[in-house]
């Protein structure tokens, strides 16, 4: 019988979708590292191209129950159009649902792979510093070398915030959602921590090297006063000698 034929294929067809719904739509997911979110990504594009392949099952069905409408007496009709009316309907919202969640776990993995991005970034950054001062540990050299040192340590230093304002608000918008949020608090307080830790030695080393500066401006300024006392002294002594002036009329202060 054509009717019982075509029961069978809306029932298999059903069935199908709610098998669809509990696997991808209705079970609770957790990603708590990347690969199950990365694993979490794929299947959904599988499940939904997948449930685009089956629009050609549900057309035929449609075509056969719509041409056995047109033949077969109009007490058949009522049933069977509600059941192919549900059909198409469940059908529909079901790929509507499936391509919902695959794109926003789309946006979730993009939202992981920036944020890691912004991370490095930020890390090469602070690597940066570090090696900044370790180069700046122990400047030799007088005031112009060591102030050459402090400008390139505060040039380095003027980093925009950018950077960070973006992973703490795409670490947010993650954990919000319970995603990977384990992972992502464990390497923001890491990445927190060094940065914190940088910023201080960095403002540490600031104050030390302009400390150094004004020493070395000090010690300049006693070495010019010096030499030109020494200069002072060695016009006189030129001046007393070219003059043939017995050493013993050089006034005591001259020595």
């Amino acid at each position: 019988d054509k009717t019982v034929s075509l029961r069978k294929d809306l029932s298999e067809m059903h069935e199908w979708i709610t098998q669809a719904e509990e696997e991808y739509l209705e079970r609770d997911f957790e990603y708590k590292t990347p690969d199950e979110l990365q694993k979490a990504v794929e299947e959904l594009k599988r499940a939904k191209e997948e449930a685009l392949q089956k629009e050609v099952k549900v057309k035929l069905i449609t075509d056969s129950v719509n041409n056995f409408i047109a033949k077969a007496p109009p007490a058949a009709h009522e049933a069977l159009k509600k059941e192919l009316n549900v059909l198409i309907t469940s059908y529909q919202r079901l790929c509507s649902r499936l391509n919902g969640k695959w794109k926003t776990l789309e946006e979730v993995w993009a939202c992981w792979r920036e944020l890691l991005s912004y991370l490095d970034a930020e890390n090469k950054w602070l690597n940066e510093i570090e090696l900044k001062l370790k180069a700046t540990e122990n400047v030799q050299g007088g005031a112009e070398e060591i102030s050459e040192s402090l400008d390139s340590l505060e040039r380095l230093m003027r980093h925009p915030e950018d950077n960070r304002n973006q992973i703490r608000e795409l670490a947010q918008t993650l954990t919000d959602g319970g995603i990977l949020d384990e992972l992502i608090n464990e390497k923001l307080e890491k990445f927190n921590s060094r940065w914190e830790e940088l910023q201080q030695e960095a403002v540490r080393r600031q104050k030390s090297l302009e400390q150094s500066i004004q020493s070395a401006q000090e010690t300049d300024k006693t070495l010019r006063l010096i030499q030109e006392s020494l200069a002072v002294i060695d016009k006189q002594l030129t001046a007393y000698t070219a003059d043939r002036v017995d050493a013993a009329q050089v006034p005591q202060e001259a020595l």
